[in-house]
């Protein structure tokens, strides 16, 4: 496959993960003033990258900032049909000052797809 034909077939499943990691975000009580981006398939770079196990391409999106300078997420779709995703927040909890909320996480397969934040402690000091 091609890279438009891997961006074509993981479509669904990306635009559904998509969703997953904007509701994590949006469970955490932010203003809605308070997120600028959120994750879009589309708005994702995409490259193929090969796996060092099978050798087969896998598709990597990935997102950056209004700017194109910074890197704020990314999704890994792998040859066994497994995904991983990430995409940064790096705000202060709302309500819990006392933790940082690095980002959010999915991973999985279709069908079975798991996510939440990554949390920081606020250091005491």
């Amino acid at each position: 496959m091609d890279l438009s034909e891997h961006i074509s077939a993981n479509r669904p499943l990306a635009e559904t993960i998509c969703q997953r990691l904007a509701e994590e975000i949006n469970k955490l009580g932010f203003a809605a003033a308070d997120i600028k981006h959120y994750p879009h398939y589309d708005e994702s770079s995409f490259m193929l990258t090969k796996d060092p196990y099978t050798g087969t391409n896998n598709l990597s999106c990935i997102w950056y900032d209004g700017t194109q300078s910074q890197r704020i997420g990314r999704l890994q779709f792998n040859s066994d049909g497994s995904f991983y995703a990430e995409y940064d927040v790096v705000k202060t909890y709302p309500g819990k000052p006392a933790w940082f909320v690095e980002g959010v996480t999915a991973w999985g397969k279709a069908g079975n797809i798991k996510a939440e934040a990554k949390l920081l402690a606020v250091p005491l000091g």
